[in-house]
């Protein structure tokens, strides 16, 4: 269990997916370009590339993203922020965000 103030420590964004590229040599990594209401976008890398066989069906689609964990490098490239799916044996799904809700909107 945590505290309502550790909860309230994650910083929850929609970003806006603008550019996907397979990871070289790494069947399970993505790597995101996304777009916070910021002065440039952000890089992501995450292990979601088998649930996207063709994964350009991301890019100009809304998710929601922790975006204020330290940076870590994977496998050379810095992840900048963590997508938020939801996942079980049947069946897995990133968290979405309709059109009306912009890029850079906080989670409260």
């Amino acid at each position: 269990m945590i505290s309502i103030d550790d909860f309230a420590k994650v910083n929850m964004t929609v970003g806006k997916i603008v550019s996907v590229e397979k990871m070289p040599d790494a069947d399970k990594l993505l790597i995101l370009k996304v777009d916070f209401a910021e002065e440039a976008p952000r890089q992501v890398v995450s292990g979601i590339a088998l649930h996207f066989p063709a994964p350009e069906v991301l890019v100009n689609r809304k998710f929601i993203f922790v975006t204020n964990l330290e940076p870590r490098t994977i496998r050379g490239f810095e992840s900048q922020a963590m997508i938020l799916a939801a996942n079980n044996p049947e069946a897995f799904s990133l968290l979405e965000v309709g059109d009306a809700i912009p890029a850079g909107t906080k989670l409260k």
